[in-house]
């Protein structure tokens, strides 16, 4: 592989890591007088398609499958929150990942390996109001402030420019608005999903998510769907303008 291809190998500053709001809680009986809590640790095996580049490099086609990915990954975290009082509600999400990959350079004249390290970290913190309701499910509107925080380190090794390195980072923030509900079909099986749109830093930056859950008991529901993900940045030296899809899964404890 070349230098340049290993770079934008790794480049994208998303990852499937990144998550947008926290998942739609589980159709429940709601007590105005008091708090209630969920916390979903999830995985989402999203591949990533769209144009990166980083280090002021041009920008290149990224097309790679969750495989892809998975075959780098040195660590990752992905966890949702939410807390819920009569129509108000409050959800955050954090998510981390580090992604390692290494290659032999061409002809191995300046260096022998090029290592790339890329470390992505978002966190969101959003608020909803209920404004639709019945006995089977619900609707909210919600808004929320997302940050993004990306760094790309590239290391040579071996010939005379082993030891060199060089950093290529970005931090931005996003506000975005949008509509996030659940529906009961059985007492034991419904349906969730969001939809959110913003910009701030990026010139786009959007997520939606459609799936079915099981209440295996009043606290703690199992999740799965679909999750699309877009976001359109850049700052002169780094661009992503990629879209991130693929099947979601979580569970979600109530308390």
């Amino acid at each position: 592989m070349s230098l340049l291809a290993a770079t934008f190998f790794v480049a994208p500053p998303t990852f499937a890591a990144d998550l947008a709001p926290a998942f739609a809680p589980q159709p429940s009986e709601r007590d105005p007088d008091h708090w209630t809590f969920s916390f979903a640790p999830y995985l989402w095996a999203a591949g990533v398609t769209g144009d990166t580049g980083v280090f002021g490099l041009p920008e290149v086609h990224t097309d790679q499958t969750f495989g892809d990915i998975l075959a780098d990954i040195d660590f990752g975290f992905m966890g949702a929150g939410d807390a819920h009082y009569g129509k108000y509600s409050l959800f955050t999400d954090i998510s981390y990942a580090r992604i390692t990959t290494s290659s032999a350079t061409v002809r191995g004249v300046l260096a022998d390996e090029v290592k790339l390290k890329t470390e992505t970290f978002t966190a969101m913190v959003g608020a909803g109001y209920t404004v639709l309701e019945s006995q089977d499910g619900k609707l909210d509107v919600v808004g929320a402030v997302k940050l993004w925080s990306t760094e790309t380190t590239i290391s040579l090794s071996g010939g005379p420019l082993g030891g060199a390195s060089a950093r290529d980072d970005a931090t931005w923030v996003d506000g975005l608005a949008g509509l996030r509900g659940t529906y009961s079909i059985t007492p034991t099986i419904y349906l969730t999903g969001w939809g959110m749109i913003g910009a701030g830093g990026a010139d786009l930056d959007w997520d939606a998510m459609a799936g079915i859950g099981y209440k295996w008991k009043d606290s703690v529901s199992a999740i799965v769907g679909y999750r699309a993900l877009g976001v359109d940045y850049s700052n002169g030296s780094l661009t992503s303008d990629i879209i991130q899809h693929g099947p979601i899964i979580g569970a979600a404890f109530h308390f």
